[in-house]
């Protein structure tokens, strides 16, 4: 047998271990700040306590009732235009990270409902076309405005901004900095100086500003929570190994076994068990989260290894140069629909309006989205459209404009 599939799960250390039981059968609530009592859930608008919903418990229901988190259903996580139900799509990643950061957020006694509350809405501010689709839209978005689209920064916007949900700084600051280029082995929170919802708001604001105006700035992005930074490595985790899975299904680019030194285990589950197991290890009672240094590297090393052969070749092939041109297109006619104020076109009809139905409040908060600087309205719309919505509409918009089709389950094709 292959040595590299001899590896088996690795332990908690014993004393961990031991502590980790001893803290479930007390069943505390917590070690540190992020509890469920009201004075701990900072919103713009505060609201009554109620044991039997929580804050951020309810902060999770908002984010799963909310329209837009239907639309991870048919959102790409990495491989467009496949007819293949063993492909992952957005709506499995946010689960799966929801599960990694709840594991391991329960053996380190942190806040479980903020730590789903952030999972599941980390991504709702993904493209059609994931991060292809991102990067299309902020070359479109910047060549407009001077302003740079995130994901990260656009899915806080949603909640906070165009729905105002009123969710809890700690979900919308988790949301906010959930991604950044380099894996860190140590994820310290770095919290909000002030200590009032006004002041702390305030902050957030000026985060998501600088997103927008400086190229960098998510790469700079630290969470203010724990239960944040747990999240932010648990996405991590889930994408590496699933994403590698849905490459060998469709045959592209790459093997599973992971390190090549056998650090994090052979398989997504050995992968899976020996990170959480390392993170908890080190960083049971500690005021961060914390992986060895040789599993932080081994980490970095597969991310490089998916970035070269999975996610890095997208822009150059096919059919990504056709939707890039696709985008430019929609942008620019959405923009003079808007500009315009035709009532008939789409981002009326299928945004505008249809966002705000169904709201109390719904006049009020129709009334101050469309004062909002039209490049944005635009970008919010198209941000917020699935893969078969995108089509359909650009073939709607431009029914003489070449047309792309998925690769059926019996055509044997395959994508370079």
């Amino acid at each position: 047998m292959d040595k590299k599939r001899e590896k088996k799960y690795l332990e908690l250390d014993p004393e961990v271990k031991e502590a980790v039981y001893a803290d479930l059968k007390r069943k505390q609530d917590e070690m540190y700040e992020c509890a469920t009592r009201d004075k701990c859930s900072m919103r713009r608008e505060k609201e009554t306590f109620r044991v039997q919903r929580p804050n951020f418990a309810k902060d999770s229901e908002r984010i799963l009732y909310c329209r837009y988190f239907n639309r991870y259903a048919d959102k790409t996580q990495v491989f467009s235009l496949y007819k293949n139900d063993d492909i992952t799509r957005r709506i499995l990643h946010v689960q799966l990270v929801s599960r990694i950061a709840r594991n391991i957020g329960r053996m380190l006694n942190l806040n479980l409902d903020l730590i789903e509350a952030i999972a599941l809405g980390h991504d709702l501010g993904h493209t059609p076309f994931g991060h292809a689709g991102e990067r299309f839209l902020s070359k479109l978005y910047h060549a407009n405005t001077g302003r740079y689209f995130n994901h990260n920064v656009h899915s806080a916007r949603i909640l906070d901004k165009v729905l105002s949900l009123n969710l809890s700084l700690q979900v919308l600051n988790g949301i906010l900095c959930h991604n950044g280029e380099k894996v860190s082995g140590e994820y310290k929170p770095r919290g909000y100086r002030s200590r009032d919802a006004v002041g702390a708001f305030e902050e957030f604001e000026r985060q998501m500003e600088e997103c927008y105006t400086e190229a960098g700035a998510v790469g700079k992005l630290v969470p203010a929570t724990l239960e944040g930074c747990v999240v932010r490595l648990a996405d991590v985790i889930a994408y590496l190994g699933k994403d590698r899975q849905d490459a060998q299904i469709l045959k592209i680019g790459v093997q599973e076994p992971f390190s090549e030194n056998n650090v994090l285990g052979s398989t997504n589950s050995d992968f899976i068990n020996n990170i959480i197991t390392n993170v908890v290890s080190n960083s049971y009672g500690k005021p961060y989260i914390k992986l060895d240094e040789e599993y932080a590297a081994a980490l970095a090393y597969e991310k490089q290894v998916n970035f070269k052969r999975i996610y890095g070749p997208q822009d150059k092939n096919e059919p990504y140069p056709t939707i890039r041109k696709m985008f430019a297109r929609v942008y620019d006619k959405l923009l003079e629909d808007f500009v315009k104020g035709d009532q008939g076109s789409p981002i009326f009809r299928h945004h505008i309006n249809h966002v705000y139905s169904g709201f109390s409040r719904a006049e009020d908060l129709k009334e101050a989205y469309l004062q909002e600087e039209p490049n944005q309205v635009v970008v919010d719309y198209i941000a917020s459209m699935t893969d078969d919505y995108f089509l359909d509409l650009h073939a709607v918009l431009f029914p003489d404009a070449p047309k792309l089709e998925y690769i059926s389950y019996f055509s044997g094709k395959k994508r370079q």
